[in-house]
């Protein structure tokens, strides 16, 4: 085992793969129905068989740059585990400040109404719903490809009864006139121009629709501002992530008079970088 590993590290280092050592223990403990603890465990036995040939071809698969959440099949995100496929984006651990920022900002008890706008996997209102056990959330997104990862992970998590799964574009969505508490959104946001730089991992894999948005990136942002800003209720809340370079317009755009948000703001990463817009329906 521990020289198969050091052989898959060699050869995923000597293709440029991201986290060579990382992927190679993944996938080891994916052929052998384990984890990275029992590959630990089991360090001086062979790796031979089934096992070898299905970590042969995971290997194989992540030379030639499919991301390892897909290769797993799931993607942690704020401590649950979501089943991801290549309908859905995987997961980044900088949307998880949407959900700390509602934490900051409600208390863990309200009884929160929210709609998640471009669901995806599910990972946004899952985790509200997981972190607010008296809130019920709207899961809105195209695909429905997507929708059906969603639905399974709020299964997976015991939270389906709390979350509606609408198919529908959320930029024409109508929703009931101040019905919502929270609003949260990772739109598409990457311009033309920097999705034919993005990485293969990237840019081979997860889909395009839920990553590439017209107009400098701000299409589906410049439609999501109304819908919100009709949907929530005085004193609700709006968390929408976006690029790191578009603060400054996303800023400028929900200052608008004609949104009548007030006071929006640009939270930051974890790297630091301008990261996710929270603008607030003035208390009538």
């Amino acid at each position: 085992m521990a020289e198969a590993l050091r052989a898959a590290t060699a050869e995923l280092s000597a293709l440029g793969v991201d986290a060579p050592r990382l992927s190679a223990e993944l996938l080891a403990a994916k052929a052998l129905d384990t984890t990275r603890l029992g590959l630990i465990l089991r360090a001086k036995d062979p790796l031979e068989g089934h096992a070898l040939e299905a970590f042969r071809d995971l290997l194989d698969r992540r030379a030639k740059g499919e991301p390892v959440a897909y290769l797993l099949g799931e993607k942690e995100f704020y401590g649950l585990a979501f089943r991801v496929t290549p309908d859905v984006l995987i997961p980044r651990p900088d949307t998880e400040i949407i959900v700390e920022e509602a934490l900051r900002l409600f208390p863990a008890d309200a009884a929160l109404r929210f709609a998640d706008f471009g669901t995806g996997s599910g990972a946004l209102a899952i985790s509200l719903a997981h972190v607010f056990p008296n809130a019920h959330g709207i899961a809105v997104d195209l695909s429905p490809q997507a929708l059906e990862v969603a639905r399974h992970n709020a299964r997976a998590h015991c939270l389906d009864a709390r979350l509606e799964f609408v198919d529908a574009d959320f930029t024409t969505l109508e929703l009931e006139p101040g019905s919502l508490d929270l609003v949260v959104a990772n739109p598409p946001y990457v311009t033309e121009d920097e999705y034919a730089c993005l990485s293969t991992e990237v840019r081979g894999f997860e889909p395009q629709a839920a990553l590439v948005s017209p107009d400098a990136g701000l299409a589906h942002i410049r439609g999501l501002a109304p819908v919100a800003a009709r949907a929530l209720k005085p004193g609700g809340v709006l968390l929408c992530e976006f690029g790191s370079s578009q603060g400054r317009a996303v800023l400028e755009l929900f200052s608008e008079p004609s949104w009548g948000f007030a006071q929006p703001v640009i939270l930051r990463d974890y790297a630091g970088l301008d990261r996710v817009l929270r603008a607030i329906q003035p208390a009538a």
